[in-house]
């Protein structure tokens, strides 16, 4: 079963942060399953190296080369446009921003669930009908 990642567990593939041994295991382990995302995990990574590259946390080649790799390692990307309308219902539904539900869309319509590191998300989805959607990527690699 292809699962879904966002861009918190995909940046980790192109960029060293805490918890980056583990995506790459992930990544690793489940790629060849599939994994699946959004069109927008590509914009979302390559603007956090950007910011990273600018506040000098990595070199320019480091963020141009990140920007190369990130199309790479997904397998199978959604148009946002295509998610965008239940993504819409879903932020409304938990007042949480649509840039993650875009990605909590993409799970739903691939019927599978969304990989992240994202406790914040993963917080607001507790109690809810799609906290079953969703799973953290250290839960995700014991599974």
């Amino acid at each position: 079963m292809s699962l879904v990642v966002d861009a918190s567990v995909a940046l980790k593939w192109v960029v060293a942060e805490p918890e980056t041994a583990d995506a790459l295991a992930f990544l690793n382990r489940e790629r060849p399953k599939g994994i699946s995302a959004p069109d927008l995990l590509v914009a979302e990574v390559c603007n956090v190296a950007w910011k990273k590259a600018r506040r000098g946390e990595i070199d320019r080649l480091h963020a141009i080369e990140a920007a190369r790799r990130i199309g790479l390692t997904v397998t199978r990307f959604l148009p946002s446009r295509l998610l965008c309308r239940r993504a819409m219902e879903i932020a409304l539904e938990l007042d949480h921003p649509i840039y993650d539900c875009l990605y909590l869309a993409c799970a739903e319509a691939e019927n599978t669930k969304l990989v992240t590191v994202d406790t914040r998300m993963l917080r607001k989805l507790a109690d809810t009908p799609h906290s079953a959607r969703a799973i953290e990527l250290a839960a995700a690699l014991k599974s």
